[in-house]
């Protein structure tokens, strides 16, 4: 049981190094001011209504384009703390009493523990039981 708690938890520590430390982004395309398309970790392709960039041939006139393009970036951690010089008296106390009482926490007895061993029953004489027994006829 406490190797499999182990097992698990060191793996949920990984999961949680491993999404702390990932960046990702998140691409959004609007219509107007309605939300169309949502992409992680590629573009959104987009609603089709983009408007071509108008050529210089002598057309001044163009209208607005009503789409537009958001990218919200979400940065992970880039540098882990691997150095444990940098912990103050009070947390390496608080550390290595954790660390203690979680050790022993798991520990189990080894063998049924009796506190009766030594002791020996009396020397049975007379049954008792037998000379106070009363029966109805």
């Amino acid at each position: 049981m406490k190797q499999i708690f182990h097992k698990i938890s060191s793996v949920l520590m990984a999961i949680v190094v491993l999404f702390s430390t990932m960046s990702f982004t998140v691409n959004m395309h609007y219509c107007g001011d309605t939300l169309a398309e949502t992409a992680i970790f590629h573009k959104a392709e987009g609603c089709g209504m983009e408007m071509e960039k108008p050529s210089t041939e002598g057309c001044d006139i163009a209208k607005k384009n009503c789409c537009k393009d958001e990218q919200l970036v979400i940065n992970g951690q880039d540098e882990l703390q691997l150095q444990v010089d940098k912990i103050s008296f009070e947390q390496q106390i608080f550390i290595a009493s954790f660390v203690y009482t979680y050790i022993n926490l798991f520990e189990g007895l080894d063998k049924n523990v009796s506190t009766y061993e030594e002791y020996r029953p009396p020397l049975v004489i007379r049954q008792i039981y037998k000379l106070d027994e009363t029966y109805l006829i």
